[in-house]
């Protein structure tokens, strides 16, 4: 898996902007951390939390480090999402398992103001053909709550199948919450990629594009 990580991903936006998808660095911890400050509000109803309370929460130093020694040894591709050169958010491809079942879950959060720009499908579209392409992954998932609309939108946009409810599946915001899990197989994608998919959707439709709420997957 050294081999994969850090790996970087890049692909335009319908704005012409270049959306890159790649590892989080020390000299990133100042901007890292003012967007998570601006976007505290806008994040919380969404957090996943500890079902007892407490736990210690990782300084960013040692969250860069446990970020890249979990993606080195293949149990997470933990992207930063940037647009321009400019922090935007986080897509992770966790929970990874290999062996006979190949498979990982995606889980993001975006800020608030570039929520609606077509991030968040782009970024899960790139996670997502990354995980099959260059990981050999066979399924990819996304967990999202029933009243996030917008994140429901994006998996319908880009063919995630709907494999129905896990009820109380994830604690967020202190209490336990029912999700809805999507899913996408390699042979979903026999012949094209996610995002070759995504491109099509918008020409059908005219450009027009829905972006997910702020956070997804947990």
């Amino acid at each position: 898996m050294g081999e994969l990580w850090p790996t970087t991903l890049s692909s335009p936006l319908p704005s012409g902007a270049l959306l890159t998808l790649r590892a989080l660095h020390h000299r990133d911890r100042r901007e890292w951390e003012a967007l998570r400050a601006d976007n505290d509000a806008w994040l919380r109803p969404w957090e996943a939390t500890a079902p007892q309370g407490g736990g210690s929460q990782l300084g960013f130093r040692q969250l860069v480090r446990y970020l890249d020694r979990e993606g080195r040894h293949g149990r997470l591709q933990p992207f930063a999402v940037d647009v321009d050169g400019r922090l935007v958010g986080q897509m992770h491809l966790f929970g990874i398992a290999w062996g006979s079942m190949r498979s990982a879950a995606a889980g993001y959060w975006v800020a608030q103001s570039v929520a609606g720009q077509g991030i968040t499908p782009l970024a899960l579209a790139m996670a997502t053909d990354f995980a099959m392409n260059g990981l050999g992954l066979h399924r990819v998932e996304v967990n999202i709550r029933p009243d996030n609309a917008p994140s429901l939108r994006v998996v319908e946009k880009l063919g995630f199948r709907d494999e129905g409810v896990r009820t109380r599946y994830l604690h967020i915001n202190g209490a336990w919450h029912d999700h809805r899990t999507f899913a996408l197989t390699a042979e979903d994608l026999a012949g094209s990629t996610l995002v070759q998919r995504l491109e099509h959707t918008r020409h059908e439709s005219g450009g027009r594009h829905t972006d997910a709420g702020p956070r997804s997957g947990g």
